[in-house]
C-alpha cells in the first residue's frame, strides 16, 4: 500500500513564506545603512537613510503598482508603463530642457513641480480611462493599445526635439532619464510615502474586491462587485503609484514586473493579501541588497536601476517566449 505524497504539505505557508522574505528585506536594509561607515556617522547614515526612503517608495510603488495592473488587465506578461508614464515623463523633461535650457531642471526641483508632473500624468490617464472604459465599447484590451500608440507618439517627440539640443544638454537631459534612487532629495520623502501610505490603506480596504476581479467581469458582476468602477478605482491607484514614483524617481520599466512576478511564484497564494505585500517585500529586498553590493564589492553607485533594468528585461523576455498562460 503506497501512501500519499506530502510533498506538498512540506513546502512554507504563504504566512513562513511571506515574514521569511520580510526578515530578509529588514536584514538587507539595516546592512545597507550600517556597512562600511567611514567618516561622520550621523551624516553616513542620514545619507543612507534618504535612499533607502527612496528605496521603499520604489518598491511599495512598483511592486505594488504592478500586481495591481496584472489584476485589472488580466494578464501578467505585462507592465504599466505600456500606458505611457514613462514616455509622457520623458517628453516633459525633453520639453523643459528644449525650451528653458539645461540649467531648467536643475533649478526648478520642487515639490510643486514633483506634484506639477505627477497631477499632469494622473490627469492624463482619469481622462483616458473615463473615454475608453466609459463606452458601451470600452474595454481594457483597447486602453492598452491607445496607450502603446500615445507612448509610441511621446517617443517620437521626445527623440525629435532631443536631437535638436546640443550635446552639453542632451548629457544633462540623459542622466535626468534614468532612475536615480541614489539623488532623490530628502525633503521629498515624506511626501513620497505619505502617499504610499494613503494607497496602501485605500488597497487594503479592497483586498477582496481585486481576488473577485481575478475571476473576471461575469464573474465579478454574479458576486455583486461593480465591475467597472472596481477596474476604474484600480487604474487610478496604479497611475498615482507609477506616475508619483516615474516623477521622483525617474522611469523603471521593468523593476515592477520583475518582482511582481517573483512574488506570484513566491507567495504560495493567489489572493492580495499574500501577493501585495510579497511583491513589496521583495522589491525593497532586491533594492538594499543590490544596492549595498554594488556600493561595497563593485564601488558602483550610480548603475544600479540600470542592472535591474536588464534583468527585469531578460525575465520579460524569457517569460514573452515560454509561457503560453501569460498572453
Amino acid at each position: 500500500m503506497r501512501w500519499p505524497s506530502r510533498r506538498a504539505d512540506a513546502r512554507p505557508r504563504p504566512a513562513v513564506r511571506l515574514a521569511l522574505v520580510w526578515a530578509a528585506a529588514l536584514a538587507a536594509c539595516v546592512l545597507f545603512l550600517t556597512l562600511g561607515i567611514q567618516g561622520p556617522v550621523e551624516y553616513a547614515l542620514t545619507r543612507r537613510a534618504t535612499v533607502l526612503g527612496a528605496m521603499v517608495v520604489a518598491a511599495f510603488a512598483h511592486g505594488v503598482g504592478t500586481v495591481l495592473f496584472h489584476t485589472a488587465t488580466g494578464n501578467r506578461i505585462l507592465t504599466p508603463s505600456i500606458i505611457g508614464f514613462d514616455s509622457m515623463y520623458t517628453l516633459m523633461q525633453t520639453l523643459t530642457v528644449f525650451l528653458f535650457g539645461a540649467t531648467a531642471i536643475a533649478t526648478s526641483e520642487s515639490i510643486p513641480k514633483l506634484l506639477l508632473q505627477t497631477g499632469l500624468m494622473v490627469a492624463a490617464s482619469t481622462l483616458l480611462y473615463g473615454w475608453l472604459l466609459g463606452g458601451r465599447r470600452g474595454s481594457v484590451m483597447m486602453l492598452l493599445l491607445v496607450g502603446v500608440v500615445l507612448g509610441l507618439a511621446f517617443d517620437s517627440v521626445s527623440s525629435f526635439l532631443q536631437r535638436l539640443l546640443s550635446p552639453t544638454e542632451h548629457d544633462i537631459l540623459s542622466i535626468e532619464l534614468f532612475g536615480r534612487i541614489s539623488a532623490v532629495p530628502v525633503e521629498y520623502l515624506p511626501l513620497a510615502l505619505a502617499v504610499c501610505a494613503a494607497v496602501a490603506v485605500v488597497v487594503w480596504r479592497r483586498v477582496h474586491r481585486l481576488d473577485v476581479l481575478l475571476l473576471g467581469r461575469d464573474q465579478a458582476t454574479c458576486l455583486g462587485v461593480h465591475h467597472r468602477r472596481e477596474l476604474t478605482v484600480v487604474l487610478l491607484l496604479v497611475a498615482v503609484l507609477v506616475a508619483f514614483a516615474t516623477a521622483l524617481l525617474g522611469p523603471m520599466t521593468f523593476f515592477g514586473f520583475l518582482v511582481a512576478t517573483l512574488a506570484y511564484r513566491l507567495a504560495g497564494d493567489h489572493r492580495h493579501r499574500a501577493v501585495l505585500p510579497m511583491a513589496f517585500g521583495l522589491g525593497l529586498l532586491a533594492l538594499a541588497l543590490s544596492q549595498t553590493v554594488m556600493e561595497h564589492v563593485f564601488d558602483a553607485n550610480g548603475v544600479l536601476t540600470v542592472i535591474i533594468e536588464a534583468v527585469g528585461g531578460i525575465v520579460f523576455l524569457v517569460l514573452l517566449f515560454t509561457s503560453r498562460r501569460a498572453l
